[in-house]
């Protein structure tokens, strides 16, 4: 039995900084991550987005920024 996986995601930090505020949970500074998404279906690039991610840097908690 053979299995073959046709269709990936990778995703890549492109650049991290300090962010403005503090974790609600444990107090700590909040970091903000620039993330790179790519979607593959046999090797070839379908689809990408670059995406800001916030995380804790004591309790690495994502965090959601609420508008």
């Amino acid at each position: 039995m053979c299995l073959v996986f046709v269709c990936d995601e990778d995703e890549r930090v492109v650049s991290r900084q300090a962010a403005p505020g503090t974790c609600p949970y444990c107090g700590g500074m909040v970091q903000a991550m620039d993330v790179e998404s790519q979607w593959r279906f046999c090797f070839l690039p379908l689809y990408w987005k670059t995406r800001r991610k916030f995380y804790c840097t004591i309790c690495s908690r994502r965090l959601v920024v609420q508008f």
